[in-house]
């Protein structure tokens, strides 16, 4: 018991420390995960702010490109642009005006084909058209230009509110670039994985590895794990890349763009700081819960101990019916009563057994001297002494003559056992022959026999003389071969037979062809009112006694008992050769 409070006690620490270590793990993911979503947050915050520089500068100008009521002349409209050095400097690629149909009319960077081309088919130019407020586009193709571009749109207004015409800058992420690359640089030094994927256009904006303006498509599905994370939608968590190295990443969608900002860490790095913490105080604890383990080991070992002692004492006092010697009421107070709760307990049923047992003894003498003369007259009715009798009549009285025999038996039984358990049944041993002892068992159960079909047999030859209580010898064979009647099939064969397995003793086996002893019923085949199943149906005859008495007769003579399957059940005794063999000669006939 101490033992397993010990292997609890350590479990438990165990199971602690696993549990603790794990949900330090999870804490450290969820920090970490945290400080990469707060990093691209800052990206994405910049970005954003870039944006809405160069927006606001346009949102500046177009005040300056209308009198009023009407645009200025293109003339007027180029030469205000020119003007303008610091927006040429925020969209190099070009700052364009179009009328109010969308259509370009002016341009500080020619790029041939783009003026007179109108672009009220794009969505960004519906979308300003609409709502009359500025517009930043997603990443777009350029249609003249063929290149990725992002188109800033801010509207000319009159002093009515009439849209005149639209201001517009162009940015061309394959030569102009608005990324935070001081934050991408040092990512890039720290180790940690920092893209910036173009969800709409599935490009890559920034691949984590160069800072190169050429964009690149995003790889194919199932070829990236944290690609594919990122457009499952799932915005924080841990991912599996390649092999077996895993990575913990965080996302920020920047609405404006279409753009998700990935920064991912890789998992080693994250759970060394949480594993180092761990060993230590998994070392710290370990040593504590260790010694507190010890301590508690002994102090239940010391409290057990007297325990495991009563125990004992009350499985020798089951496997011993007759044992009642009472256990000793010492120790701690708890087991002190406990002991004297069981004294008392075994004082009550001993004297309960007393009780039952002169009970069953003195009703079963008192039935057995009226049932004795019951079954003389019925026998002599049964013979024809009064007369003869009816046909049925005679069937009857046989009926009931056998079932008087028969209960007479079981009251012997219950008489025997009783003798038995109480210690008074004594063995007067006498020279006897074995063979004319089995002969009459076997005469005794013939009529037994012949009501189940089942043959006898003595298979000993010669006459075998020996020292035994020829009454209690008779008794253990009839109770054998009628057990083996019972569960023999029709037509089969009953066997005694004698050996000699070693010079001082006898071995004798009453053999049956039935179906054997069920595997389940083995260990129980002993005891008292046990009785096993034979086919599909209880056996109904008999108290259950029969084996339990051969084997307390068994012991009662120094003697063994047991079986085997083999072809059928073969129920064997061995009992001792007693001295004096030789006086057998002038025994029974």
């Amino acid at each position: 018991m101490a033992l397993i409070m010990l292997t609890g006690a350590m479990l438990t620490v165990l199971g602690v420390l696993t549990t603790a270590y794990h949900s330090l793990v999870d804490d450290f993911e969820q920090l970490y995960s945290q400080r990469q979503y707060n990093a691209t947050l800052r990206a994405a915050e910049q970005v954003e702010r870039v944006l809405a520089l160069r927006r606001h500068s346009l949102e500046m100008v177009t005040p300056q490109l209308t009198n009023g009521v009407h645009l200025h002349s293109t003339a007027e409209l180029q030469a205000r642009l020119q003007r303008q050095p610091m927006l040429r400097q925020l969209f190099p690629d070009g700052v364009l005006v179009f009328d109010a149909n969308a259509t370009a009319i002016t341009e500080t960077t020619l790029v041939p084909g783009r003026l007179g081309t109108n672009y009220a088919d794009r969505p960004h130019f519906r979308t300003l058209i609409r709502t009359r407020e500025s517009v930043i586009s997603s990443p777009i193709i350029g249609r003249t230009t063929g290149a990725p571009l992002i188109s800033f749109l801010s509207p000319i207004l009159s002093d009515d509110g009439d849209l005149l015409g639209m201001l517009g800058g162009v940015i061309n992420l394959a030569t102009t670039s608005i990324l935070p690359e001081q934050r991408l640089r040092e990512a890039l030094r720290e180790g940690v994985s920092f893209k910036i994927l173009d969800t709409e256009n599935q490009l890559y904006v920034y691949n984590g590895r160069d800072l190169s303006r050429e964009l690149q498509p995003l790889p194919p599905p199932g070829e990236d794990a944290l690609v594919d994370a990122v457009l499952s939608g799932a915005h924080l968590g841990v991912v599996k890349g390649d092999g077996e190295k895993r990575w913990v990443y965080a996302t920020t969608h920047l609405q404006q763009l279409g753009w998700m900002f990935v920064r991912a860490l890789p998992h080693e790095r994250v759970v060394a700081p949480a594993r180092d913490f761990f060993m230590r105080f998994a070392g710290i604890s370990l040593l504590i819960g260790t010694g507190l383990a010890l301590v508690s080991f002994w102090l239940a070992w010391s409290a057990l101990q007297p325990l495991a002692t009563m125990t004992q004492r009350i499985r020798g006092m089951a496997a011993e019916a007759g044992s009642d010697r009472p256990l000793p009421e010492t120790g701690v107070p708890e087991l002190a009563r406990l002991a004297r709760a069981f004294n008392r307990l075994t004082a009550e049923r001993k004297a309960l057994s007393e009780v039952k047992d002169d009970f069953v003894a003195v009703v079963s003498h008192e039935l057995r001297t009226p049932l004795t003369s019951i079954n003389g007259a019925l026998r002599l009715v049964s013979s024809g002494v009064a007369g003869e009798l009816p046909e049925k009549a005679g069937e009857l009285v046989g009926l009931a003559w056998r079932n008087g025999e028969r209960l007479q038996h079981l009251i012997n039984d219950l008489l025997d056992f009783s003798k038995l358990n109480a210690g008074k049944l004594e063995l007067a041993p006498e020279p006897c022959c074995l063979n004319t002892l089995i002969d009459e068992a076997i005469a005794g159960n013939a009529p037994m026999a012949e009501a189940y079909e089942v043959g006898l047999r003595n298979d000993l030859g010669a006459p075998l003389p020996t020292v035994l209580d020829p009454l209690r010898v008779r008794q253990l064979l009839d109770n054998l071969i009628s057990n083996a009647i019972k569960f023999s099939p029709s037509g089969g064969l009953v066997r005694v037979s004698v050996e000699q397995p070693e010079p001082d003793w006898l071995r004798l086996t009453v053999s049956d062809q039935g179906e054997g002893i069920p595997d389940a019923f083995a260990e129980h085949l002993f005891d008292r009112f046990a009785q096993a199943e034979n086919g599909t149906m209880r056996t109904t005859q008999g108290t259950g006694l029969g084996l339990a008495i051969c084997k307390e007769l068994v012991e009662l003579m120094d003697g063994r008992i047991g079986f085997y399957n083999d072809r059928g059940a073969h129920l064997w005794l061995e009992l001792p050769v007693m001295p004096h063999v030789q006086q057998a000669e002038g025994g029974r006939p």
